[in-house]
């Protein structure tokens, strides 16, 4: 069967801000929720696990901007024969927790098989997502550019493996008898509600150590520091994340690390303001080329680049050169720079300079100044007719 729209599965606009798209993602897991279908038929559950399983994928896709990008461009094709996403060990409780809290991390053994079911461990918990702010220039994100970082995060104890333990010898958890979770009970106005939480003893893990590693202190997690090369690509904006799976904290109960967060910054440029993937600028340019039009240099991302520039063109005026902007990382297309021209009036003039511009100027007629004209007429004719108005009335 052909899977549904994930905007479909989640009720949603392609447009929705991230705060919708996890608003609505709260809205279907809750609805689907295992807690709700303990007294439901197989067949029932059977329904809510898999619409539960589809709104799980859907807003891991939605709401991870990179994926999200390569599913507007390519939909599903995009994540298949390795695309970069797959159903298979995606831990539900994870993003439940991530969206409701702790203390709804769990639930899942309700359907069978969904999380793992009762009888074994159902809830490991990853390690905490780390962010890094990235600066980089305007013509690296322009252009793409590979960045070295280099932060602190917890990882995995190198005396003992992870596993917090001297020697790595572990015993069954005696709280949660090795499940790695505690199930309690509820009465709600819903009926029953049963949930579960991760065991505070093993954090999940079902194991404990039989002595506690003396780097770790049983924790089996440890500081260091980390360097990467990240790939910044093309055309990435300002406020934008870069997603590193992987490359967070480690966990504490045997799950995997969290993920990195690369956070982008573009400095600000001397020149060009960004909007999208077009470029803003500002060109001065003499009074004598305004007049009689010419060829002007401008800077681009790349180098120089010579427009033309009309006779008669006006301050204020802009003129778009196509091609010049930023790459899309949608479309893979370039934006424009558009170029504001801005008539510099001369100033510091010799006496020389005045008297020639006032032989110009004198030179000038009506036909020359078509927007001074037509103004001025306007004038005169507002005054005439206030005028009028004026006799008008004094002769009533």
């Amino acid at each position: 069967m052909a899977k549904r729209d994930y905007y479909e599965v989640l009720g949603i606009d392609k447009g929705a801000s991230e705060g919708d798209i996890k608003k609505a993602y709260r809205k279907a897991a809750m609805k689907y929720h295992p807690d709700k279908f303990t007294n439901a038929s197989d067949k029932e559950k059977k329904e809510a696990e898999e619409k539960f399983k589809e709104a799980n994928e859907a807003y891991q896709v939605l709401s991870d901007p990179e994926k999200k990008q390569k599913y507007d461009q390519f939909g599903h094709a995009a994540f298949e024969q390795g695309g970069g996403f797959s159903g298979a060990g995606f831990d539900f409780g994870d993003i439940f927790g991530d969206i409701f809290g702790s203390g709804f991390g769990g639930g899942f053994s309700g359907f069978g098989g969904f999380g793992g079911g009762s009888s074994g461990r159902s809830y490991v918990e990853a390690g905490a997502d780390l962010r890094y702010t990235l600066e980089i220039s305007l013509e690296e994100a322009a252009q793409g550019v590979e960045k070295k970082i280099k932060y602190k995060r917890t990882g995995k104890c190198s005396a003992c493996d992870g596993t917090g333990a001297e020697d790595k010898h572990l015993k069954t958890c005696p709280r949660c008898n090795g499940k790695g979770h505690i199930l309690t009970q509820q009465r709600t106005i819903l009926g029953v509600m049963q949930s579960q939480t991760v065991c505070p003893d093993c954090h999940g893990r079902g194991e404990i150590p039989e002595k506690k590693c003396k780097v770790c202190h049983g924790s089996g997690v440890e500081r260091e520091t980390v360097e990467r090369k990240v790939n910044i690509p093309a055309g990435i904006d300002d406020g934008q994340k870069l997603r590193l799976s992987g490359l967070g904290d480690a966990s504490t109960s045997g799950g995997p690390n969290g993920d990195l967060y690369v956070l982008i910054k573009i400095k600000r440029h001397e020149i060009f303001e960004r909007d999208e993937d077009d470029l803003y600028c500002e060109i001065p340019i003499s009074y004598s080329m305004a007049v009689l039009g010419g060829e002007v240099e401008i800077p681009t991302l790349t180098g120089k680049k010579t427009i033309k520039i009309p006779e008669g063109i006006e301050s204020g005026k802009s003129l778009r050169v196509r091609g010049e902007g930023i790459k899309s990382l949608r479309s893979g297309y370039k934006g424009d720079i558009i170029v504001k021209i801005i008539i510099e009036t001369p100033r510091n003039l010799s006496d020389k300079q005045k008297d020639l511009l006032h032989k110009f100027e004198e030179s000038l007629n009506e036909k020359n100044y078509e927007k001074k004209t037509s103004f001025f007429k306007k004038v005169k004719k507002f005054f005439k007719d206030a005028k009028d108005f004026v006799e008008k009335e004094m002769e009533k």
